[in-house]
């Protein structure tokens, strides 16, 4: 049963995801956010218990993956589509009776699972990534419903406009998929030496949520790729 554990709380991370998408269909985005925000609690824990029981599978990693691709792939990419459609200057692209302006948020589902299988295979992501980790890209977006209404965060509604959103999804999409190399958060031990710059990360990230709550987000995963950067030279 104690090694069953990790695969729970990895199960709580489908969980939230799937909820979460119920929400997107329905239009409630907040919500939707903060359940796949939920989703990477459980992402970020499930390692955790796993190195602290030694717990390793092959069934463990490949739901994890699965999961991943729900919480950190559809969901952001319904999320970006819902705000999408109703951004008030959504330009007119019909097939039929159909406006596909907004079906270029579909890229993002599409890049995080390319992304979560080449990470499956790449042996040179063990102890870092190499292109932005889907869950990182998921919280940029989940934060954008709360940043455009102002609700629980600060207000930028300038956002809620398609040709932004659209450069957004193009942007996070190719820095899924890029040769971008970033440090993990993966703690085999939580003493200071050797731990420096993720420490470091998780104070200024607190920080952060503290002044600027939701909308911290976007600003966290830029200090995240420039100390990446500024570590690997």
């Amino acid at each position: 049963m104690i090694k069953q554990i990790p695969n729970m709380i990895t199960s709580l991370n489908l969980l939230s995801g799937l909820l979460a998408i119920m929400f997107t269909f329905s239009g409630d985005l907040t919500t939707a956010a903060m359940l796949m925000a939920l989703g990477a609690f459980f992402d970020f824990f499930d390692g955790l218990a796993a190195r602290a029981l030694n717990v390793k599978s092959e069934m463990g990693k490949q739901m994890d993956s699965l999961a991943d691709t729900v919480s950190f792939g559809v969901v952001p990419g319904f999320i970006m589509f819902q705000l999408m459609k109703a951004s008030p200057n959504l330009p007119l692209l019909n097939i039929g009776e159909t406006n596909i302006a907004p079906y270029i948020a579909l890229l993002i589902p599409v890049l995080s699972i390319f992304r979560l299988a080449k990470f499956n295979i790449d042996s040179r992501q063990t102890d870092s990534f190499i292109g932005l980790p889907t869950p990182a890209n998921s919280l940029v977006i989940g934060s954008l419903p709360f940043i455009i209404t102002g609700f629980w965060s600060i207000q930028l509604a300038w956002l809620n406009n398609y040709y932004i959103l659209l450069s957004l999804t193009l942007l996070l999409s190719f820095l899924l998929v890029s040769e971008l190399p970033l440090f993990a958060l993966k703690f085999k031990n939580f003493k200071w030496t050797g731990n420096e710059l993720r420490f470091s990360f998780l104070l200024a990230s607190v920080v952060l949520l503290a002044f600027f709550y939701v909308g911290a987000f976007p600003i966290i995963i830029l200090i995240y790729i420039l100390l990446s950067l500024l570590n690997k030279k």
